[in-house]
């Protein structure tokens, strides 16, 4: 089931929203259990066939959790239950996601003839990563006990269980442990849901709006120079709404049950370099590599020579993470390399004089925007070839075409790459603090005029009127 679909929005989300706070009212356990279900039912959806699995990772994940953090257990029974839980894990992931991948290597290497066909489970990565970071916690003595419904529900959660942001227990579970959360608030549900209409507008008018001008540079036909670059801006800018529509919609969604998520994508194309725009960028993976690979690995504590090696390593297995392809792969690596020369360049290079700094700035986000559009391209293409051809055509302003067409489309883009940086996030407009657990401080002490409401409306309808028949999210197929 899709956000950005007639049944969720009028169906499924009232009765879900229902049926919690009608619950709230008797229980404190009752609803939590309810939007469990709800989760499963929403999940089924997308892969009936695949929910068994996910109730198996969720008692699988917490029988070795209660073992890690229960039961009085030695050093060494500790280790394995650790090394169980996360081989187990990664080795369902690993099935799941690339034996086909390694398998087409084998063949393409020594003509073995395997032949692997398995469908991959919707969401698989990410519940996969957010109970190893569970299981690593446990292991350290950083997790309290739960129960086994909130733990469930931490898990299959639905306004995450897609696409993200990865969750951590710490910030969930306490919540839906909340009495106040099982009430409804008209504050949260108001403001959650002008938060959804504005990822939904983002989603069904931004995001696939421009998709149609995708296929100048990633169609059939060989682009020319200019058909090329617009093809490529164009992804890079439906790719850009369509992840930060789907953000907006979780957090949407989950502030109307009375539960703040983490921030995931915080403007990433104004970040001033790589190492801000990773900050800005699927901020929850971004935490998830860092805390539970790069500095596991050694992070920047034996030496710059390692850490860059360190650097390499976590975005690899990032790339890696998002896709079973050799250009995933490049595209990870490149990220690695734009990585170290950013910090060489922090560490080693000249210092902008305090007058120059803006204007360093500046120069720093047109570069940094660049390098991720040509990262881009390999995130997008189909194979490897298709990549390098792509980006020799990007490279090579002999063959023009720049019709009235590509004119169009030129101003198009124009247009998306303005909002993209001038305009302010939704974080922004609304006031979204989920660390305080606060938002819409201004609307609710009613400094927002009513003409901000009637806007809100308007950017809901037509975000339902912009709905498509089946339009998934990009960021569905990892």
């Amino acid at each position: 089931m899709l956000f950005n679909s007639h049944s969720f929005i009028f169906l499924f989300l009232p009765v879900v929203l229902l049926g919690y706070f009608a619950l709230g009212r008797r229980s404190h356990l009752a609803p939590v259990v309810w939007l469990t279900l709800a989760s499963l039912v929403f999940y089924a959806f997308g892969g009936g066939q695949f929910v068994p699995l996910l109730l198996v990772s969720i008692a699988f994940n917490y029988g070795v959790g209660y073992l890690l953090i229960a039961r009085k257990l030695g050093p060494g029974a500790r280790f394995t239950a650790l090394t169980t839980g996360v081989a187990g894990d990664l080795a369902v992931l690993g099935i799941f996601k690339y034996a086909g991948f390694f398998a087409a290597n084998l063949n393409a290497l020594f003509s073995a003839g395997f032949v692997v066909k398995i469908v991959l489970p919707v969401g698989i990565s990410f519940y996969t990563f957010t109970q190893i970071a569970f299981l690593v916690d446990a292991y350290g003595g950083n997790v309290a006990r739960y129960a086994l419904p909130h733990y469930a529900l931490f898990v299959a959660y639905f306004p995450h269980l897609i696409a993200g942001p990865i969750l951590h227990h710490k910030d969930m579970i306490p919540q839906f442990e909340r009495a106040e959360t099982k009430r409804p608030d008209p504050h949260l549900i108001l403001c959650g849901l002008i938060i959804f209409a504005i990822g939904l507008f983002k989603k069904t008018c931004l995001a696939d709006g421009i998709q149609p001008l995708v296929a100048q540079a990633f169609g059939s036909n060989a682009p020319t120079f200019d058909q090329a670059w617009i093809g490529v801006l164009a992804y890079t800018f439906q790719l850009y709404f369509d992840f930060s529509g789907y953000s907006d919609m979780a957090i949407g969604i989950s502030l109307m049950f009375g539960i703040f998520l983490p921030l995931n994508f915080n403007s990433p194309y104004k970040a001033v370099s790589i190492v801000d725009f990773w900050r800005r960028w699927h901020m929850t993976l971004s935490q998830f590599l860092r805390d539970y690979l790069y500095i596991p690995l050694g992070g920047n504590r034996h030496g710059s020579i390692l850490r860059y090696v360190n650097l390499m390593i976590t975005m690899l297995l990032g790339g890696f993470w998002h896709g079973a392809a050799w250009t995933f792969v490049a595209w990870g690596a490149l990220h690695g390399v734009y990585l170290c020369i950013n910090h060489a360049w922090s560490n080693y290079g000249p210092k902008a004089p305090p007058r120059f700094a803006r204007l360093a700035d500046i120069a720093g986000a047109a570069l940094t925007f660049l390098a991720v559009v040509i990262a881009w391209v390999f995130f997008r293409a189909h194979d490897m070839p298709t990549a390098l051809h792509l980006l020799s055509k990007m490279a090579d302003p002999s063959d023009i075409a720049f019709g009235r067409v590509e004119m169009v489309y030129a101003l198009f883009v124009a247009i998306y790459a303005a909002l993209a940086w001038f305009a302010p996030n939704t974080q922004e407009i609304m006031g979204y603090d989920h660390k305080n657990r606060a938002v819409g401080e201004n609307l609710r002490a009613q400094r927002m005029k009513p003409l901000f409401l009637y806007a809100s409306a308007a950017v809901l309808a037509f975000g339902i009127l912009g709905i498509q028949q089946h339009s998934e999210f990009i960021y569905f197929r990892f």
